[in-house]
């Protein structure tokens, strides 16, 4: 993403703005002249900050530093931002109980992190001629993970596998 152009000093357009110190404190409503006057003696830049208000805020920082500070906020917010990703457990129609439970355990553990949960039955071979025990071992799993989760996409064939979406349920 490119960065916004600020003017600065010489560039900035009109007679009249509202002068910010470094800190973000007030100095008023000023002439460019007398805002480029005080930026000269605190040997720093004017920085157009609001060209869009009236009248257009001016803030008295190095051009430099406030490109920094601006790169650092950006940063903060996009670490802030949380990533969900979409998780898969694969399970098996005739898979034993203590598998299931790992298994079971497993997308508890990424639903609790926030993260979407797929759930697929995959089924290979002879197991396709027992088709139903897809739908019994997706709804076996779905009860397993009530309380933790809501059904996002319901389950249904897609190839040799049935596959629901699960989504955590919100934390008050």
């Amino acid at each position: 993403m490119s960065q916004p152009y600020y003017r600065t000093n010489q560039q900035i357009q009109s007679q009249q703005v509202r002068l910010l110190r470094e800190d973000g404190t007030q100095i008023g409503v000023v002439s460019k002249a007398e805002a480029l006057a005080q930026a000269l003696d605190m040997g720093v830049d004017a920085v157009e900050v609001a060209p869009q208000a009236k009248p257009p805020v001016v803030k008295l920082i190095d051009y430099k530093k406030f490109l920094y500070q601006l790169s650092k906020k950006e940063q903060a917010a996009k670490s802030a931002a949380k990533k969900v990703d979409l998780k898969e457990i694969r399970l098996t129609p005739f898979m034993a109980d203590n598998d299931f439970q790992i298994k079971i355990n497993r997308g508890r553990g990424f639903l609790s992190d926030g993260h979407k949960l797929r759930i697929t039955v995959k089924f290979v071979g002879r197991q396709l001629g027992h088709r139903e025990f897809g739908p019994q071992m997706l709804e076996k799993a779905l009860q397993s993970l009530a309380g933790s989760a809501t059904i996002d996409q319901p389950g249904k064939w897609v190839g040799r596998q049935f596959i629901a979406t699960i989504t955590p349920v919100k934390k008050n």
